[in-house]
Formats: C-alpha cells, sequence, structure tokens
C-alpha cells in the first residue's frame, strides 16, 4: 500500500480537529446545563473563581473547562488581566436559548447519541432498531431546542405563505393536524398564529405529549389546541383543511403506507405539508460539513427509529425531494411540489 503523506497529513489533521470538536460538544452540554455560559455572558470578564462563584460551582472544574473552552475559540482570554469573556457572535452560539443561531440543542443532541452507543452497537449488528421512546431523555429536549427557534423563524414568515391559500384558511377556521408533533412547538407555534383554527397535535410517545400539553398551557394556546397519544396510521379523522408533518415522516417505519392514511383524514380540497431536513436528491449533493452532521444523526437516531417499526423502510434524514415525492405519490397524492426552502429544511406542499 502507497500511502500519500500529504494525504495522510491532511486526514490526521481533519480527525483531530474532529476529537477536539468531540470533546468540545460534551464540555459545551456541560457549560449549558450548568449556566456557565449564561453566567459568563451576564457578568463580563471573569476570573475562573468569579465565574464559578457566579455559576455556584467548583472553581477547579470551571478553571479547566474554561481553558479548553479558550483553547477552542468558544470565549475568549486575556492573558494579562487572567479574566475570560464571550463576544457577541459567542453569546449567540452558546448563550442565546431560543435563538436560531444558538446550537445549544444541537450539543444536547450529539450528548444523548453517545449516551446511546451500547444499544447502537447492537442493532447495527443484528439490523434491528431502537423506538423512540427508548432513547436517551436529553434526545426529547434537545431535538426540541434545536428545531423550536427553525420553526419559528420561518414556519409562518415563509412556509405557511408558501401554501395555496392555506393561510387564508387558517385565518377563517378549520382543522389542523400536526402529526408526530413531538413535544408540540410547531402546533403551538401555528395555533398562537391563527386562533380561529383548531389544531390537534398527534405523537405516540407519551411523555412528549405531556409536555406539549405544558407548552401549550404556557403559551396561552389551550382553547384551540388538542394534544392526543396516537399512531401516525390511527389518529382521529376529521377532514382536516391542513396536515404538517414536521423532520419526522423519514422516522416512520412505513412512510407510504402513512402518508396514505393522512390523506384519508384529510379533506378533499386540503393540505399536507412534509417538512423534512435539507438535503439533496443525490449522495454527492450532500458530501458537506452539514450532510455530515445530518448523516450522522440519521445513522444513529432516524435509521434505527424507523427500523424498529413495521416495514422499517428507513428513509434516512438526507432522503431529498425526488424521493420524498416519490412516497408521497405513491400514497396517492395527486398534487406535489417543492414549496420551500431554508436553510435546514425542505418543505413539500401535496394535495389529494
Amino acid at each position: 500500500m502507497q500511502v500519500d503523506q500529504d494525504r495522510l497529513e491532511e486526514l490526521s489533521t481533519r480527525v483531530s480537529e474532529h476529537l477536539a470538536g468531540a470533546m468540545g460538544v460534551l464540555l459545551a452540554h456541560l457549560g449549558d446545563e450548568l449556566g456557565l455560559y449564561g453566567a459568563l455572558s451576564r457578568i463580563g470578564p471573569s476570573t475562573s473563581r468569579e465565574l464559578a462563584d457566579s455559576a455556584g460551582a467548583d472553581e477547579r472544574y470551571v478553571r479547566e473547562w474554561l481553558a479548553a473552552n479558550a483553547a477552542g475559540g468558544y470565549v475568549e482570554y486575556d492573558g494579562e488581566s487572567g479574566r475570560f469573556h464571550m463576544t457577541p457572535e459567542q453569546t449567540l452560539v452558546f448563550a442565546s436559548d431560543g435563538s436560531p443561531g444558538c446550537m445549544a440543542g444541537l450539543f444536547q443532541s450529539v450528548t444523548s447519541a453517545f449516551m446511546d452507543h451500547e444499544k447502537n452497537k447492537e442493532v447495527f449488528r443484528s439490523g434491528g432498531g431502537i423506538p423512540w421512546g427508548d432513547r436517551s431523555p436529553c434526545c426529547f429536549c434537545g431535538t426540541e431546542r434545536f428545531f423550536r427557534p427553525l420553526y419559528e423563524e420561518s414556519l409562518l414568515a415563509d412556509w405557511i405563505p408558501a401554501l395555496d391559500g392555506v393561510a387564508e384558511k387558517l385565518s377563517n377556521g378549520g382543522r389542523v393536524a400536526d402529526v408526530g408533533c413531538g413535544r408540540g412547538r410547531s402546533t403551538v407555534i401555528m395555533a398562537g398564529a391563527f386562533p380561529n383554527a383548531q389544531f390537534f397535535g398527534f405523537d405516540y410517545h407519551a411523555p412528549s405529549i405531556e409536555g406539549a400539553r405544558e407548552i401549550a398551557a404556557n403559551a396561552g394556546v389551550e382553547d384551540n389546541t388538542v394534544f392526543e397519544i396516537a399512531d401516525a396510521k390511527g389518529f382521529a379523522k376529521r377532514d382536516y383543511d391542513l396536515v404538517t408533518v414536521f423532520d419526522a415522516l423519514h422516522d416512520m417505519g412505513d412512510p407510504v403506507g402513512i402518508a396514505h392514511y393522512i390523506r384519508s383524514t384529510m379533506h378533499p380540497e386540503g393540505t399536507l405539508m412534509l417538512v423534512e431536513p435539507l438535503a439533496g436528491d443525490r449522495l454527492e449533493d450532500n458530501l458537506h460539513a452539514a450532510g455530515q452532521l445530518l448523516y450522522g444523526f440519521s445513522t444513529i437516531g432516524c435509521t434505527a427509529v424507523s427500523k424498529s417499526q413495521e416495514i422499517g423502510l428507513a428513509l434516512g434524514a438526507q432522503a431529498g425531494p425526488a424521493r420524498l415525492t416519490q412516497v408521497l405519490r405513491e400514497a396517492g397524492f395527486s398534487d406535489v411540489r417543492l414549496a420551500a426552502t431554508s436553510t435546514m429544511n425542505i418543505v413539500l406542499e401535496a394535495r389529494p
């Protein structure tokens, strides 16, 4: 075997950067949960002692944590004063929960994937799957924290307006089913914007539905939201004017069968809005950093969840618009189009 030393050095450097990043994600999640980033952003330039006192943590651990963060460029260090601080950009990424630029949800989600290592290893060997409810609890909260600001940024401003006549329908009333709603953030966002419409959120994961009800109550949209524990092929039929599926169809074992069932629950002039992760149709279109991240989540999470269900088609998180369109057409939808795109998602509109 002839080894190209330049390529070897390039690969070794890339892997070393990824290893440093893996530790960075772990420490970032730790700093998020302990409130270290928030405290540093709030009090400004600080010594490790001052930050530890502010956050209620041990100084020696905080000192080492700060050093690692400074080495990674996550915080700044001034050698003359011996103090650490955060730039506005660092504050946005690490200490602005709810902002589209904040990555705390991703830190939580990646950490949860490491927690499930033994389960993942077993299904790789057996070909089985891991039900969504058997994942580390960090997965559910991390998923919500990651997607919430993306939906808040795009759902009302771009995605619903891109659907033919849907915004006007919902303004006047109508019924909406949010299938695979998880903890209900997407449902609550829509319910707050369209108080005349009635929203039904469905998910088979009971703890997520309990969380969705609490989130809806806190948001003041209890009057026009109903959350029910239900399978995607068994939720109540109510002639829905709009059915939404947010970043969930690729996790389902039988996406064709589910899409067929969804079609049967809709008003004859209803609309399906399918939101899925941004991807090209060919593998070579997705060979970049975002693709690596999404294929990683797909390998560890989405594929295993799909394979735990009947059929287990395992579309994967990078299925792309052509494959998704094929699924919807096989399910009986006659009119399918790409309605919108954003930094992380594609939106397909489908009609019966």
